[in-house]
């Protein structure tokens, strides 16, 4: 939240470079959201001003990202032609919406929603999403014009065609890789993206660079406008509301990395508000969807903020350069899509997921079969985490039902160790392991089932455990329960009262 002292120096330093940075980016990421490159800057403007306000980290710079504008073009493709009038109108909406559920989920102390995705569906998805957001670009860098045949077509048919491609669009896609990555390792602060996009237009407009451009950028003020259509708004809500907590792990995320790191408190609620305050603005000023960016995050933290007006001034600036932004017009798109690519490369992570074939391959299945969810169902990919979300629900379910029975057998009782969550969908498994074992010992006329290894054992199971024990009491065996869980005592005391249950 901004404080009442107002921005220090490092604020003002750091607010600035990120500014610097945010402004390339937007172009970048409006294209990918299937917006004009103004609609960006209007994304990267106000909001973070406004965010600023409501703020839980001080570090969280906010505006347009390239997994929430992926989100957006594949929640509104379907519905209007990208770029066109009716789709600008509709991702205003849609950033509206999606602000509106993320300033209801934080006022409702619903923040820590964020939580609920795990770590396998997450990895899955962003996965997943930077190759579609990769594939989107190949053709942009290659100078190849793009089909209609879906993203990992085109991007297939791009680099499979390398008679077409153009060296000219590929020399300023190396050249800005080359900017961005060499520069940070030059030092972390320095502004690649920047030096990349200066340089982009100055050859662009020295040689008459006949390749790809931005094109005519309007230039001008901010407008404040809330004529949405609001007839298509209802067609909107399930993608806001899927927008609004998928997009909102990533901001969350990245403040909880600064605050672990500087052990300071973190309020999930306060930032949900933020960025639902972030996204209505985008929306009233003509933007889309936003999120909160890492990269951006990192350099801020790295410029020395000490506050969240460095997020504040970054909106100012932006604001101020918005009547600057004609000269832009020649810059080669095949810039944009080399700073998309070094920026989306990273979310790449392939070696987490073979860690999980070796480490646990049922949560193995959840992450790739996220992954290729989220390539299958492409543009429309936040389906993809909500394959993951079903795929993470059944695992958890298989678990919960299964319990794995160890015994030991003596000449005149059978030791029965159950291991696993029991409840009563679960305790059959038992049942039948009893059955077999007194089946193939049919001298043992005593039982004793051990619960030392039982996670948890419910009002459901313990009921279901009766009916198995009162079973095998009434055709003769003895049957004792040992080692009872403290937590399941009560739910013994109610439905075994009077029978043998050594509590030790």
């Amino acid at each position: 939240m901004i404080s009442v002292r107002g921005p220090s120096s490092s604020d003002v330093v750091a607010g600035a470079s990120v500014a610097f940075i945010v402004i390339p980016q937007a172009l970048a990421y409006a294209d990918l959201a299937g917006v004009p490159a103004q609609a960006g800057l209007f994304a990267a403007a106000l909001p973070p001003v406004l965010a600023a306000l409501f703020v839980s980290s001080k570090y969280l710079q906010t505006g347009p990202v390239a997994l929430t504008a992926l989100l957006t073009y594949g929640a509104l493709e379907g519905l209007a032609e990208p770029f066109s009038p009716e789709y600008v109108r509709l991702a205003a909406l849609l950033a509206f919406l999606v602000g509106l559920t993320r300033v209801l989920l934080g006022l409702l102390r619903l923040g820590g929603v964020a939580y609920l995705l795990s770590d396998p569906v997450l990895t899955g998805f962003t996965t997943g999403a930077a190759f579609l957001i990769i594939s989107s670009q190949l053709p942009k860098v290659l100078g190849v014009a793009g089909g209609s045949d879906g993203v990992l077509a085109n991007a297939f048919a791009s680099v499979s065609s390398p008679g077409s491609w153009s060296a000219s669009s590929i020399a300023f896609a190396i050249a800005t890789a080359i900017a961005v990555l060499g520069g940070r390792k030059i030092h972390k602060l320095f502004p690649g993206v920047l030096f990349a996009v200066i340089g982009g237009v100055i050859v662009s407009s020295i040689t008459g660079y006949s390749g790809s451009t931005i094109g005519d950028l309007p230039g001008g003020f901010l407008s404040i406008s809330a004529s949405f259509p609001w007839s298509s708004a209802g067609a909107l809500v399930p993608a806001a509301l899927l927008i609004g907590l998928i997009g909102f792990a990533e901001p969350s995320s990245i403040a909880r990395v600064f605050a672990t790191a500087e052990r300071t408190p973190w309020d999930a609620n306060r930032e949900m508000i933020s960025q639902g305050v972030a996204n209505l603005t985008s929306g009233l000023s003509g933007g889309f969807p936003i999120g909160g960016s890492f990269s951006r995050s990192s350099l801020n933290h790295a410029a020395g903020a000490s506050s969240a007006w460095s997020g504040a001034v970054t909106g100012l600036v932006v604001i101020a350069a918005l009547p600057l932004t004609p000269l832009l017009a020649n810059l080669p798109t095949a810039v944009l899509g080399a700073l998309i690519i070094t920026g989306v490369a990273k979310l790449i992570d392939i070696g987490s997921l073979v860690g999980l074939v070796r480490e646990s391959p049922a949560q193995a299945v959840v992450g790739i079969g996220t992954l290729v969810a989220t390539l299958a169902l492409a543009p429309r990919v936040e389906r993809g985490v909500l394959v993951g979300i079903v795929l993470a629900l059944a695992v958890h379910l298989y678990r919960e039902m299964t319990v794995t029975v160890s015994h030991e057998v003596s000449p005149e009782k059978l030791i029965v160790r159950p291991q696993g969550v029991l409840w009563f969908a679960a305790v059959p498994q038992i049942e039948r392991a009893l059955r077999t074992l007194l089946a193939e010992h049919v001298e043992i006329e005593q039982v004793d089932i051990d619960l030392s290894g039982v996670g948890r054992l419910d009002y459901s199971g313990a009921a279901a455990l009766e009916r198995v024990v009162e079973e095998l009491r009434a055709s003769g065996t003895i049957v004792t329960i040992v080692h009872v869980p403290p937590g399941a005592r009560r739910a013994f005391t109610i439905h075994l009262e009077g029978q043998m249950v050594d509590q030790s």
